[in-house]
């Protein structure tokens, strides 16, 4: 009972502590603004915006129940224009229902047995030995969690992961090497497409909106920014874990063996799901015109003139065949998904986190609490690109963790959009995508993202070996976030760090 009061008490602190604050701020701040705002309404999206990463960050309150409260509270409080019309409209975004589809993809891929069956054999096709272990299960986990959850590839990993460890259980630097891998290569690898994880989803979200002008970041294009991410990041990260690892002592073939006999031949429905699978991929890739230094690819999408086609399009369609796709017989189901795998499997709270999250943005922007913001902040004046990249990546990787990475992300990237704009005159890219990035790579605390949580809930890490290990790579991927940021960001698009703020900007 002493426990169940002591949780208790810790909760309402911040629950009790984001309503008082919230409504200090409501009733007393009223700041000077210029005659296109009402410090009234910014007193209003200020104080909401508190109460919100309040219960965010403590989860006082279920984080999706607190994605909900911009529904009642920006209409009540806020009053025109942010009617319950404008803010509902926020949680049917397409972009949540391009991560909706997704995942009706990812869940045919787990309820099928293929996410496993990839994972091995991508284990066993890169090597058995000690050291090519673990790059093997960083690089499938980096795949999976391309295209599925990393949350999910973690929890797949695991079990196998365990399986190996007990092979080579004298090996303790083996097995932290091994376990870190697969929780590092699962958030490494989802940075890679828009949804590989949650923080991608919201940047293009919140992007779109902040900026309705500005050049829309296709799917494609996302990849060619972001893969070489993964692709450096991951082996850099492999070489840092094994420094300590011996490759000798045998290899864990018999395992893989074990294992792979155990799923046996693939069956129809996996075969399947994996058409699909490709399928989504190669259509959201190519979409649209891809340009290359030497020719131009063009997009499908040109072949349908009139059709308003975009990703979220793209990725229903496809997960919406999964459920009259037939199975095969597989489990006697007729189709490869039926709704109540979905439903179950469905991560709801997420798509209204989303949705609480493009509102709140909107009412962030719209109100000109952004602006304001940015405006306080004058020490970034001047501040080189170089600078105001590093401060970003730093902010957020060691602010997330301790913090949801997508509820962080959520909150800080309107803020750090207008700082951009407003307050250091540049393109707001230069600090929103290390800002995205940064979000998914926190090493150091079980608490950062959902692969350390799974991985050190098996009680096999250590926290102090999660604790330093992460915090090297955090530093890691501050300076590589950094200078990929510097050098992709041009190429992929278009970014002028000398050219101040482009027009869709203003």
């Amino acid at each position: 009972m002493s426990e169940v009061r002591r949780l208790a008490t810790t909760h309402s602190r911040p629950f009790w502590g984001g309503i008082v604050v919230a409504a200090l701020v409501f009733v007393f701040w009223r700041p000077e603004v210029g005659s296109q705002a009402d410090p009234r309404q910014l007193a209003a999206v200020a104080a909401l915006a508190l109460l919100m990463a309040t219960w965010w960050i403590s989860e006082a309150v279920p984080i999706p129940v607190t994605s909900l409260l911009p529904l009642v509270l920006l209409p009540v409080l806020a009053g025109a224009p942010f009617d319950l019309s404008r803010v509902a409209a926020n949680y049917a975004n397409w972009r949540v229902f391009l991560y909706f589809g997704g995942f009706l993809i990812a869940i045919a891929m787990e309820t099928s047995g293929l996410h496993r069956r990839v994972a091995l054999y991508t284990v066993r096709a890169i090597g058995t030995r000690p050291r090519r272990i673990v790059l093997g299960f960083m690089v499938a986990s980096a795949v999976l969690s391309m295209w599925i959850s990393n949350t999910a590839t973690a929890l797949m990993m695991l079990p196998i992961a365990l399986a190996v460890v007990a092979h080579f259980e004298k090996k303790p630097a083996f097995s932290i090497a091994l376990l870190l891998g697969t929780a590092y290569g699962a958030s490494i690898g989802g940075v890679a497409t828009p949804i590989g994880t949650p923080p991608n989803i919201a940047f293009l979200g919140i992007y779109s909106q902040l900026y309705p002008q500005a050049p829309p970041i296709q799917f494609g294009q996302w990849m060619a920014f972001a893969l070489p991410v993964t692709l450096v990041f991951l082996p850099i990260a492999w070489l840092f874990l094994v420094r300590d690892v011996e490759d000798d002592g045998g290899d864990a073939s018999a395992v893989l063996e074990r294992e792979i006999s155990e799923i046996g031949p693939a069956l129809p429905v996996e075969r399947r799901v994996f058409v699909v699978f490709v399928s989504m991929a190669v259509l959201l890739i190519f979409r649209q015109p891809i340009a290359l230094p030497f020719m131009t690819i063009p997009g499908w999408a040109g072949l349908l003139p009139g059709a308003a086609i975009n990703d979220g399009v793209v990725a229903m369609a496809l997960g919406l065949l999964l459920f009259v796709l037939p199975s095969g017989g597989h489990d006697g189901r007729p189709v490869v998904l039926d709704w109540q795998q979905a439903r179950r499997k469905m991560p709801w709270g997420i798509l209204l986190l989303f949705g609480g999250g493009y509102a709140l943005a909107d009412a962030i922007a719209g109100a000109g609490l952004a602006g304001w913001v940015g405006a306080q902040l004058e020490f970034v004046q001047g501040a080189s690109p170089v600078v105001l990249t590093m401060l970003s990546a730093t902010l957020l990787t060691f602010m997330t963790e301790i913090t949801s990475n997508t509820a962080t992300a959520q909150i800080m990237l309107p803020l750090a959009a207008a700082v951009a704009v407003d307050t250091a005159g540049v393109n707001p890219l230069i600090v929103m995508l290390p800002v995205t990035l940064a979000a998914s790579f926190a090493f150091m605390l079980p608490v950062a993202t959902p692969p350390n949580a799974v991985i050190f809930g098996s009680g096999a890490v250590p926290m102090r070996a999660m604790v330093r290990t992460g915090l090297w790579l955090n530093l890691i991927g501050i300076v590589l976030l950094t200078l990929l940021c510097l050098l992709l960001g041009p190429l992929v698009f278009g970014i002028d760090f000398g050219g101040g703020v482009p027009d869709w900007a203003l």
